[in-house]
């Protein structure tokens, strides 16, 4: 592997930065960003979370790596293995979209977590990203809980059997809290012989009031609790 390695170094252009951990076991990203200050940071992130990292500033440079963009020239040799792949969406010459679709038609690397990476939220974006095969949308700034939450998922090897299902879950989430507030439900309307349901409100009404809500006809019945009228005695 060491020989492989140095191999790697070599044939590697210029602006391909590969981070070695020290540990055996440890992931291997592929972080693909035209932004050198989030390359970085999402460089950073990784060694945090004990990944080795290899870091390009392009789609075309990814594929170069990986082996997929059919040249001979190509980085990528038999028994590269990657564990995570995270790519911004806008990106000159290849956006993310386009990688992400390439990946998934390659047979060698199909089955690796593509995670898309932006600062724009936007709805048709992210779900067309989810349709495709995105493992997850992240909106920038990518946060360390960000790093952790997705090494946490690739080493438990969820990403083969429930993929499809958390992909609609994140999509699903994601609607929920980018969609606006509800406004609250008006208050159920009561009815004009509600009054009669409650003894209480019964007996808190004026005596007219009272008589005036039995449903008897007028003519047949007078109210016993109509107050008397005054006569002039003079």
């Amino acid at each position: 592997m060491a020989v492989a390695g140095e191999v790697l170094r070599r044939s590697l252009p210029e602006n391909v930065d590969i981070s070695d951990g020290s540990g055996s076991g440890e992931l291997h990203v592929l972080a693909v960003d035209d932004s050198l200050v989030d390359r970085k940071v999402i460089e950073r992130l990784l060694k945090i979370s004990s990944c080795k990292v290899t870091a390009v500033e392009s789609g075309t440079r990814a594929l170069q790596y990986l082996g997929l963009d059919g040249e001979k020239s190509s980085v990528g040799f038999d028994g590269l293995k990657v564990n995570l792949i995270m790519t911004d969406y806008s990106m000159p010459g290849m956006t993310g979209y386009e990688l992400l679709k390439k990946i998934k038609e390659s047979s060698a690397f199909r089955e690796v977590p593509v995670v898309i990476m932006s600062s724009e939220n936007i709805v048709t974006r992210i779900d067309r990203c989810l349709e495709e095969g995105a493992e997850e949308f992240i909106v920038k700034p990518v946060k360390l809980s960000d790093v952790k939450r997705l090494t946490n998922f690739v080493m438990k090897g969820e990403g083969k059997e429930s993929g499809g299902a958390k992909r609609i879950s994140q999509k699903r989430k994601f609607k929920d809290d980018i969609s606006p507030l509800s406004s609250p439900s008006p208050s159920p309307s009561l009815s004009p012989s509600s009054h009669l349901s409650s003894p209480v409100s019964d007996n808190l009404l004026p005596a007219e009031q009272q008589c005036s809500s039995l449903s008897w006809p007028s003519s047949s019945l007078e109210c016993s609790l109509k107050r008397p009228r005054l006569h002039n005695t003079d």
